[in-house]
This record gives structure tokens, sequence and C-alpha cells, in this order.
């Protein structure tokens, strides 16, 4: 054996791409389990495709042994790193077998195989594998698995199907991201699903002894996905049996290795008493976004992790019409806006910004991001907006049936498309290159009856990329009279060019209904009067446009309360209050469009118009903002307030759950008249966590804090609960205390910071929940911050970086904050011990 020290981590490029010269196409594990001496036995049937050396993953084991074709390994015939098994003049076919021995039980970092309470569990994407055994541990070598697991456990699960008590066989290929591992004493609540093709499923949520109660909406969700991907895209599932596991302390949301997902215990523990309306709405689409990717992530994989959107944001757009179908279309399309907006637009405004495939990277488990999440089911439905439904199904089919079983890339994807359709996508194809929000400019004049639409396209420069070309730009739109008739019918025209114009013979000049469903993920600079935006909100067809019309004139007002210190005038509050009164209108849809842009949303839009925010006048416009509302409404909210009452067993789904959405709106309107008197009236009375905790985040903003001590005197034995307590009491503190808020609750004895969504809900709710606390002018936010990220970052680096992010619009802000997040910054770099967190530290800095 020959040692070699470990080099500097190195930027790894798209363009150097190159496949394996040795593969393997058989992987045989034996686990014998222990908390901290787990031996892995390993035996990989390689194959050479091609001349050079096979250097394997391999990260914090401890070798045992090493043979080849049976015969121990000299070691002069391999080289052993920190990070990786070289393997000298290895032959055409062999086996290689090695034996490995890690401490699940110290692995804080939640990746390869750690444990959870007591719980043996996995966690290999992106490249987890490589700290359990020596293996190519990247997507593009996919093989079939055979998994034996030794351990004094009542439940141990693997991929595939089960062969014996603890033995598993997965008959499809797939790379080592999505092997798992499961081993504990757990229970399970099951199910039974028959596929269209006639194969008997079993269905299995596991969880810990106690929890089974709550897992019925999971195990709902899932057969409902199962069908709905049968009868929309045509896939059906492919092994007997469909096994999801609860996870306490997990990284992600959920995890789609192939037949056993392992999930967040957040995104699967839900009953009426502890889950809220969101919580049972994120179950859903995150069971269904994993079962998605069976088909869209395992079958069909990505070649490399550059390719990371050909799984992920296809998978997104395929969940996002699922909870159309489920729910209310309208209302799932503006919720999935909003994100896009607040995370996205965010990230490519600033430091962070890279394509929806990137060129390059340190750390893949950086690019885990909303540009390759949601963006990348933005440019999913462009492209089916551009080939229509059925060119789009045909693109799928082609897809599905030409590459399954492999390791792909966007031009494959793109190619079945353009095979399918007869389209040429070059253009199209740089959706996945350039980076960057594209500026949409709309300019109308209308004499002697030719209306006139000159549209103007330009992305600005992203770090990296300073000129961009082009794009196609799919531009839904329709238009209306004077009247509010509709007198053209939504169509789609598309902007390939950098200026165009649209011509129409009118009798008068209409009202433009521009970026119908918001058709392309563009920032629309369009330049109209408040009273078109008022007929728009009364009675444009598209929801999206009447729910947009109404953010714009509240962020026209927001922003010059706080550039200005104007006031709210009356027509707007009066259209307010139509829309509120509005028995006709979806409750939903009546709580979107009453609630008011962010103060992040608001922050950005001043920069964009060169102004500098200022947190502490943002945060005042917006309560100032809200108080006029609740005066305009005073008289009617106990009436409103009534009427969204659900009466009956609390129920999940959109009809009730856009009630008590509305109702939690005028609970917040009501509590800044009465100081809080309805709130602690709807909290006693409250029967579902949905209802409780609306009441009590609007009595922590009343700044009734007893009802914190109540609540957790209640929900101190449910650690999901506290979660959702840890973080009220941060987001929803006054700016001036949050700070020592979130101060206050890390030094709680329950407060463990090795647990990843205890940790998000107490400095994430700082951060991103409270952005005038976390921005205080003195630097205290950024500071807490920054002192915990470089704790965490020694053990959980994922995490650390991830969450870093907070400090990516620095450049926004005045000198002062500039420099106090610029130190914060330098610090988290200095002090980085992960190069997760060395990397986005050095990007935001520039």
């Amino acid at each position: 054996m020959r040692d070699a020290a470990p080099t500097a981590p190195q930027p790894k490029y798209l363009a150097d791409y190159a496949p394996p010269p040795v593969t393997v196409t058989h992987v045989d594990l034996h686990f014998r389990l222990d908390p901290l001496a787990t031996r892995i036995r390993a035996r990989l049937t390689c194959e050479r495709r091609e001349p050079g050396e096979m250097v394997l993953d391999g990260e914090q084991l401890k070798l045992i042994s090493i043979a080849m074709d049976g015969a121990a390994l000299d070691p002069s015939r391999y080289t052993l790193t920190d990070t990786a098994l070289t393997l000298h003049d290895a032959p055409d076919r062999f086996i290689l077998e090695t034996e490995a021995e890690i401490a699940p039980e110290t692995n804080k970092a939640l990746e390869g195989l750690y444990m959870s309470g007591g719980m043996y569990c996995t966690q290999c994407e992106a490249e987890g594998f490589r700290r359990i055994t020596w293996m190519l541990d990247r997507p593009d070598v996919m093989a079939t698995y055979d998994v034996e697991i030794e351990a004094d456990l009542p439940v141990r699960l693997s991929n595939g199907d089960e062969v014996a008590p603890g033995k598993w066989h997965d008959p499809w290929l797939k790379p080592t991201y999505l092997f798992a591992l499961v081993a504990g004493n757990l229970v399970a609540t099951s199910d039974r699903f028959t596929t269209v093709e006639g194969r008997e499923v079993a269905l299995n949520v596991w969880v810990r002894p106690g929890d089974e109660g709550r897992t019925g909406y999971a195990l709902d969700a899932l057969k409902r996905s199962m069908l709905w991907d049968e009868r929309v895209y045509g896939r059906a599932y492919d092994l007997s049996v469909f096994n999801i596991v609860a996870v306490d302390d997990f990284n992600m949301g959920a995890m789609e290795n192939k037949g056993l997902n392992i999930f967040n215990s957040r995104y699967v523990l839900a009953s009426p008493e502890t889950a809220t309306d969101s919580d049972y709405a994120n179950i859903e689409r995150i069971v269904a976004h994993e079962y998605f990717h069976n088909w869209t992530g395992n079958r069909i994989t990505c070649r490399d992790w550059f390719q990371l959107c050909l799984k992920e944001g296809l998978t997104v757009f395929r969940d996002q019409q699922f909870m159309q179908d489920e729910r209310s279309a309208a209302v799932q399309r503006i919720g999935d806006v909003l994100t896009l907006r607040a995370r996205q637009f965010r990230e490519d405004a600033g430091p962070l910004a890279h394509p929806v495939r990137p060129e390059s990277f340190v750390e893949i488990n950086n690019f885990y991001t909303a540009t390759v999440y949601e963006k990348g089911a933005e440019v999913i439905g462009m492209l089916r907006r551009l080939v229509g439904p059925e060119g789009y199904a045909a693109g799928c089919a082609l897809y599905f049936e030409r590459h399954d079983g492999e390791a792909c890339t966007i031009e494959d994807w793109l190619d079945c498309f353009a095979e399918a359709t007869g389209r040429d996508l070059s253009q199209f194809k740089l959706w996945y290159s350039q980076a960057g929000t594209p500026v949409v400019t709309v300019r109308e004049d209308f004499k002697n009856g030719r209306y006139r639409i000159d549209l103007k396209q330009e992305t600005p420069q992203t770090p990296d990329q300073p000129n961009k070309a082009p794009l196609v730009i799919p531009l839904a739109f329709g238009l209306l009279g004077r009247d509010g008739r509709e007198i053209q019918a939504t169509r789609i025209h598309a902007l390939d060019t950098a200026t165009d114009r649209l011509e129409f013979d009118l009798d008068e000049k209409p009202i433009l209904s521009m970026l119908r469903g918001f058709s392309a993920p563009v920032i629309l600079q369009h330049d109209q009067t408040d009273a078109d935006r008022l007929i728009l909100l009364a009675h444009d067809t598209d929801p999206f446009i009447r729910w947009e019309a109404g953010r714009m004139l509240s962020k026209s007002r927001l922003m010059a309360a706080v550039t200005d210190g104007a006031g709210f005038d009356a027509g707007w509050l009066d259209a307010l209050h139509r829309l509120a009164t509005d028995e006709a209108a979806d409750p939903a849809f009546r709580a979107l469009a009453l609630a008011l842009p962010s103060e992040d949303d608001l922050a950005g839009s001043l920069h964009a118009a060169s102004v500098v925010p200022d947190p502490d006048r943002i945060h005042a416009a917006r309560k100032s903002a809200q108080r006029a509302i609740a005066d305009r409404l005073a008289d009617d909210l106990p009436a409103l307030r009534a009427a969204m009452a659900v009466p009956g067993p609390y129920d999940p789904r959109a009809a009730d759950a856009g009630k008590r959405a509305l109702g939690a709106t005028l609970l917040r309107l009501q509590t800044l008249r009465d100081g809080g008197d309805a709130a602690r009236a709807a909290y006693a009375a409250a029967d579902n966590m949905t209802d409780r905790m609306a009441a009590f985040t609007c009595l922590l903003e009343a700044r009734d804090t007893s009802v914190a001590a109540a609540f957790e005197q209640d929900w101190k034995h449910d650690r999901l609960v506290m979660d959702k307590w840890f973080m009220a009491q941060v987001a929803h503190a006054d700016p001036s205390e949050a700070v020592a808020q979130a101060e206050a609750l890390t030094q709680r004895a329950d407060f463990d910071a090795s647990n990843p969504n205890r940790f998000r809900a107490v400095l994430g709710g700082l951060s991103a929940g409270n952005p005038a606390g976390f921005h205080r002018a003195d630097g205290a936010g950024y500071a807490l911050l920054a002192d915990w990220l470089i704790t965490l970052d020694a053990s959980n680096p994922q995490t650390a970086a991830r969450m870093s992010a907070a400090f990516e619009t620095w450049r926004r802000y005045d000198a002062d904050r500039q420099t106090l997040m610029r130190a914060a910054l330098e610090r988290m770099r200095d002090a980085a011990s992960s190069r997760d967190l060395r990397e986005m530290t050095d990007r935001m800095l520039g």
C-alpha cells in the first residue's frame, strides 16, 4: 500500500466529464451493525471499459481487508488515501472484496450510515455512499445490489424485494446515491396497491412505536400518487414492496431511494392535533415527489451531478401537477410562484446565482438549490407550454422508452422532445446554461384603432456570465375591455428575440393581461395604471393575474410608505374590502390576496429600484398597512371569521383548509384592533393544530407571551410540535427582541443543534422568519447566526452551508450593515472546517 497526502478540494467542471475506465455491474454488501464498529463487507463485480486506473471513493473508513478474485491484494497493487482507494493494473474483469469499519453513532454529518435515536439509517445523495464503503460513488455507475443486514433488531430494510429476513435483492440498476438501509425497533402502518399492470405491492410506513397513529395521511398520499402517475404519465411501480421510513434526524425533506424512501419525520407524521394544514399539504406533496422519482430519477437517473435538474426539476414539475389536480390549481400555482420568487429570484439576483445546469462546483451539496429545483420545474413547464400537452406526452413517452435503465443528460431529454414534436429546441436549451432572471419589458400604444404591444427581454449580468443571449420565453396573455369582458382569450406568444411587437385592430385600447398563469419565470416590467389593475383584480379570467394585480397594487403602496411615509388610499383599501367580502371567491385565494408582500420581497424590490432598503422601515410600513386593512374591515371581521368556521371533524383537504387559511388571516387583522381578545378565545376553542397555531402566533405578535408557557406545557412531549413552538417565538417576536429570544432558546436543554429541524426552527426562525430582527442595525443577528453556523459546520456541513445563504443579499443594504455582514462572512470563511461552508462563503464574498 502506498499512502498519499490528501489534496485541497478542487472544482469539478462539466466540460471535464469522462466515464470511469472500470465500472461496477453488481454489488454484494454484508453489514454487521454496531454503533461504534459496524463492519461492511463489499463484493464488487468489475469490468474494464477503457484503459486507466480504477479510483474508488471512500471517506472516514477503516480498512480491515482487501482482496481481488479471492486472493489478498498485495499492498503494491493499491494506494489508499483519506478520500480514495486506487487500484493499479486491474484486469479486464475481476471481483474486488473489501471490508471496512465505521462508527455510525458518531456520524453527526447525517451522511452515509448514521444513527438517529437508536435507529440505523442512511443518506447517500449526493456523495454519502463513500462513507459506507469504497465504491465508484457517482451516478453514471449503475449496478444491481444484494444486501444482507446482520443485527439484533426486529426490522432490517434495504432496497428492492426482501428474499429472506434481513436479505434484500434489488433487480433494477441503480447508482450508489439511491442505496438505502434502515434497521431498528420500528412498527409499520400497512396497505396494499394493485398496479395497472396487475402487480400486487405491499405498502408500509415505518415509524417508532407510538407514532403509528399519525401515518394514515402519508399512506393515503402514497396511494393517490401511484394512481396519478399511472393515469397521467403511464408509469407503474415495479417492485413487490414500497417502504417509507420516518427519521427524526435528517438533513433534507426526504430521499427517493429505490423502494425504500427515507423521510424527515415532519413530512410523515400528522394528526389534526399535532399538524397544521400546511404540514398535511407538505406531506402530500413530498410523498408524491419521492414516489414520482421512481421513474424520473431512479429508473432514469442523471449521468453526472451537473445534470441534477434532469431529475429534480422534472420531478418538482410533476409534483406541482399532482398538487394542482388534488387541490385548487389556481391556489397551488400562486403558491409555487411565491416560493420561486422568494427563494429562486433572490438567488438569481445575488452572488449565488448559477445556471439550472451549473458549469462547475466544489461541493455538490451546495447545488441542491431553488434554481435547480424550482427554476428547473419552471423550465419543464415552459417546455410543455411550447410543445403543447400532446407534444409533451409524446416526448415523455419517448424519453421513458428510450432511456429506461440509463444515466442521462439534459441533451438526452430535449432530444426526445425535438424528435417527438419536430421542434428545434436548441435556443430553448439556453434556459439550462444561462443564469439570472430575465426581465421582460412591456410597452403599449394605441392609435387610430391600432393597438401595439412592444416587448423587450434582457437578462442581467450574473457571476461569470456578463453577456446573455435572448431566450425562448412563452408569454401567455389575453385582452380585456374596459368593462372587464375578455376580448382576446389566452394565447401564447414565444418571445425569442431581444425585441418583438404584437399588433391588433381594436375599437378601444384594451387592458393587457400579460403572463397569465405565470407562463415563464421572468420579471415583468409593465407600467399599468391603478385603474387597469383594479379591473384585472375584479374581472380577469386568470386567477394568477387577479392575484398579481392585487399584489402590485399593494406593493406600490408599501414601497411609497417605506420611501416617502405615504399613507394608504381609500381606493386600495376598498378593493381589498371587496375581495375579502366576495363570498363567491375561493377562501384560499382570498387569503393569498389579502396577504401583503413579504419584508424580503419589498427589500428586493426597493433594491431593484435603486433604493437602499431599511429593514426597520419596511417592517413598520407592513404593520401600518395591516392596521389600515384591519380598520377598513373592522365592521366585517367578526362575521367574516364566523363564516369561515368549519363544522364537524377536521379535514385537511383543500376546501376546509382554505377556510381556515382565510380565518387565520382575518384573526391576525382582528388582533391588531382588539389586542388579542379574539385570539385568546380562538386559542382556547381550537380543536386542531392549524387553528391553535394561528391563534398562538397572533398572541405572540400582540406581545402576550403567557400563552407560550401554556403551549409548552401541553406539547413538550412532542418533538415536532415543539419545533413549531421554537420557531414561532423567534419569527413572531418584536424585531428588537428577536435575537435575544433566539439566543435564549439555544440555551435550553431541549435545543439540540445536531437535529436539523430544531436548529432550523430557531436560527432559521430568525434569519428567514424575522428579517427586521436578523438585520438589526448593531449586527447582533449576523453575529449569532455566524457563531452557530461555525459550530455546526464541524459536524453537519450540509445544513451549515445551506443556512449560510441567509447572507447572500448582503450587498442590498446600507454601508454599516454591509460591513457587519461581510465581517460575519469572512469569519465563517476563515473558520470553516468543511469545503461546503467555505465554498458558499467564498461565492458570497466574491
